[in-house]
């Protein structure tokens, strides 16, 4: 893709076209082998100010991988729903997808970002986990909340990426509701449903050894 024009020192745009740069490099050819200057060349901008705004490839990655929106935008209010927040949740989230088509893309992005490797995916998923759990403090049971935030992501991920990156036929077919329906009981198993732990398994005896 050609570079989209020099865009000027603390152009107000500058900053989000260095992420989009980022994202499509880094899903395209991986963290390792994306440089600084590529970003720089794609997004218009002079390779100084990724420095500026970003410190290094770390920071440029762990910026690229936040949510494209504020928490209180989805998640104010879920928890008045009591024993419908997780529908009320994937209703959120699915009507964002469907009516903010930036918002989608970005996800997408971030998505494609973090299975681009291995330090991207355990990135993402700190912070995906880390978002949840601040977010849906209010509305998560007591008991094993990492796991529950996990979970949570990964099926709202598994999700999207189903419908948006891979097409999936029977999830890109879907109706915004029927996405509700089935996936909102599933995570509200996770915001308060119970999650036993794996009961230990008992020691036999040990073998002797053989002479």
């Amino acid at each position: 893709m050609p570079g989209r024009g020099r865009r000027p020192l603390g152009s107000p745009d500058a900053r989000r076209a260095v992420l989009d740069a980022a994202r499509e490099l880094f899903a395209e050819v991986g963290f390792e082998r994306t440089t600084m200057r590529a970003v720089a060349a794609r997004a218009g901008v002079d390779p100084a100010l990724i420095y500026h705004y970003f410190g290094d490839k770390d920071g440029l990655l762990f910026a690229a991988l936040q949510p494209p929106v504020d928490a209180a935008t989805v998640f104010t209010g879920v928890a008045d729903a009591a024993e419908r927040s997780g529908e009320e949740l994937v209703r959120r989230l699915v009507r964002l997808w469907e009516d903010r088509p930036e918002v989608r893309e970005q996800m997408a992005a971030i998505l494609r970002t973090g299975l681009s490797h291995d330090h991207a995916g355990r990135l993402l998923r700190d912070i995906l986990s880390s978002f949840i759990l601040a977010a849906l403090g209010d509305v998560l049971a007591d008991d094993r909340r990492e796991l529950r935030a996990a979970l949570i992501g990964s099926h709202i991920g598994g999700l999207m990426l189903a419908r948006y990156i891979l097409k999936v036929p029977g999830a890109a077919a879907a109706s915004p509701e029927d996405l509700v329906q089935a996936v909102g009981p599933v995570v509200q198993h996770y915001l308060t449903g119970t999650i036993a732990a794996a009961p230990e398994r008992p020691r036999g005896p040990r073998c002797p050894a053989t002479p």
